[in-house]
């Protein structure tokens, strides 16, 4: 039988003491000499598999105290019954009588809890916008433990084949939330781990996933050319300056003087502007360099492309209204092209003509998937990026210097 003088001498390695006087009721020694957790072992009568229940922490819960938990315990167990369970239930019933915690409160805590893990805000707020969009609209308002299979089913349903990517983020989501529900008991289960079950099978994923559409490469000098050249249009000047660098919209249009080194040449776009958060270097072409030149002398400010209106960051919107008004064509049917498209359009032509896979990849700021690779690829190859890039920039700028 467990005594008070082997409970107190319980050290961080010695195995589970058993208490002797109830069946299961053991010691799990913890991480500091004469602390432990309890725990009693059972076969549930409900689902027929062996369980832990946890009975709180010594020394702050006596071994007395242990053991009439353990007893009451065992008296639900030769009901039929399965005490954790049950004391689930009955934390539910409490939190009911009080306030029962609604599907949009859950995941607005859920939200929170994430939030400081997030990069960057813009997925913070995509996180929460879709549920509030496609979830909280029919479920927002009813408590987590009284949502079912079906009520996750009805959310899914309507955009499952149609918007497939949309309706799995939506899926995970609601799965994030309600699992963070039953590990604060306040449901028995996730009815999200049985959802599929009522939903239709969707498309591989191969199938599902659109790339980008993209312009041609060898549209691109035509299209700079007859909509582009403007040097006192900022909204040109950025949409050429993206192309010629093949940037991410975003990393060009938060652009600032302090990245920028006009004498090396060099544009050097810190890592937490970053998608992969690694800083990424990127050389500047004489063209690319002309565009800067011409911001410079435009208006002294931090931001190198700006709006007139309010000296602040260019909305990604503006360039897709750009291109979307010139009716810009793509590699996907009844579709113009995007502005990230324009990297796709890059790595076409790289490929076409004859640049290593190597050289293109870090140029677009791609992270090296195979790991063995990348622990020995610690170099941006800058100074072999720079040619290819002087070239790319040269063929799609090529018919205005020839003027």
């Amino acid at each position: 039988m467990l005594v008070e003088t082997k409970a107190k001498n319980i050290k961080p390695n010695d195995a589970p003491i058993s208490d002797g006087t109830v069946t299961g009721l053991r010691l799990i020694p913890s991480t500091i000499k004469g602390h432990g957790k309890w725990k009693l072992r059972f076969i549930s009568p409900v689902t027929l598999k062996r369980r832990d229940m946890g009975l709180g922490a010594y020394p702050e819960v006596s071994i007395v105290q242990a053991r009439d938990k353990g007893k009451q315990a065992r008296i639900i167990i030769s009901q039929g019954l399965d005490p954790i369970e049950e004391r689930i239930k009955t934390k539910l019933d409490y939190l009911e009588k009080e306030k029962p915690l609604i599907f949009k409160d859950a995941a607005l805590k859920v939200h929170e809890t994430l939030k400081p893990g997030w990069k960057n805000a813009k997925h913070s707020q995509q996180w929460i916008n879709t549920l509030a969009t496609y979830a909280f609209p029919k479920i927002g308002s009813i408590p987590v433990a009284d949502l079912k299979v079906a009520h996750f089913a009805n959310i899914l349903s309507p955009i499952w084949l149609s918007k497939s990517e949309t309706a799995t983020r939506v899926k995970q989501r609601c799965h994030n939330v309600m699992k963070w529900c039953f590990a604060q008991e306040f449901v028995l289960g996730n009815p999200l781990d049985i959802v599929d079950k009522l939903l239709p099978k969707q498309q591989g994923l191969a199938v599902r996933v659109q790339h980008f559409p993209s312009m041609p490469w060898r549209d691109i000098p035509d299209f700079i050319e007859k909509n582009i050249i403007d040097d006192t249009n900022v909204t040109k000047s950025l949409l050429e300056f993206i192309i010629h660098t093949v940037a991410r919209s975003g990393e060009a249009r938060n652009m600032i003087w302090n990245e920028v080194d006009l004498e090396d040449k060099i544009w050097i776009i810190p890592a937490n502007r970053m998608k992969a958060n690694v800083t990424h270097r990127i050389p500047l072409s004489k063209r690319s360099i002309e565009i800067l030149n011409i911001q410079k002398k435009i208006k002294d400010t931090d931001l190198v492309f700006y709006s007139p209106k309010n000296n602040k960051p260019l909305s990604d919107m503006i360039l897709t209204n750009f291109l979307k008004s010139r009716k810009t064509k793509s590699d996907v049917i009844g579709r113009h092209s995007t502005m990230h498209g324009f990297r796709s359009s890059f790595r076409d032509w790289a490929s076409e003509n004859g640049y290593s896979r190597d050289l293109a990849e870090r140029s677009l700021a791609h992270s090296i998937k195979n790991q063995t690779e990348a622990a020995y690829h610690r170099t941006d190859l800058i100074e072999q990026r720079r040619p290819m890039m002087e070239a790319w920039s040269s063929y799609i700028y090529k018919k205005i210097q020839k003027n």
